[in-house]
């Protein structure tokens, strides 16, 4: 029995120091480290200074060219994640690049609504960005107000957008 007990603690020995040694290795790959901010092209026409402050609050590090990286964002295997993360929620709706055709923020509202935004593993941490129940309808109405809402179907607007179809057109 003592030697069994011997060979176990040796075993876990070279198990502890082998994942010290991965940590450490996997610190020398380079993705995961570009926490580069592109320039701000344009911004969409916030319906309130309140929106805007929720957004930044709650999604602007995953959907805009002004994340704010936090400190562990430097260490893999979680620097891989969040880079990632962030350069899918920059491709996927990115309001400092307003105007540009992949944004569109009509189903903004209504992925906070149904809850798939943001996703679970954000609302662990940081607490700071998480929004109160208020907060949160506070926000959606202001993404409703500032970008419209997927149900609307670009129904608002549709005067101007009609218009100029029909100077297209002769």
């Amino acid at each position: 029995m003592k030697n069994i007990g011997k060979i176990v603690k040796a075993l876990m020995k070279v198990g502890v120091i082998a994942l010290l040694f991965l940590v450490i290795a996997i610190q020398f790959i380079p993705y995961g480290r570009n926490h580069s901010n592109p320039p701000v092209i344009a911004e969409p026409q916030w319906d309130s200074s309140r929106t805007r402050e929720l957004f930044f609050r709650a999604c602007a590090d995953c959907h805009s060219n002004e994340t704010v990286w936090p400190w562990y964002s430097t260490m893999a295997p979680i620097s891989w994640l969040v880079e990632r993360d962030v350069r899918k929620g920059r491709a996927e709706f990115n309001i400092s690049e307003w105007g540009t055709p992949k944004n569109e923020g009509d189903d903004a509202a209504e992925t906070v609504q149904n809850g798939s935004m943001p996703p679970w593993f954000y609302t662990v941490t940081p607490p700071l960005s998480q929004l109160s129940e208020g907060e949160r309808q506070e926000f959606i109405n202001g993404l409703k107000a500032t970008f419209g809402d997927e149900e609307d179907d670009g129904k608002e607007g549709d005067e101007d957008d009609g218009e100029e179809g029909d100077e297209d057109e002769d």
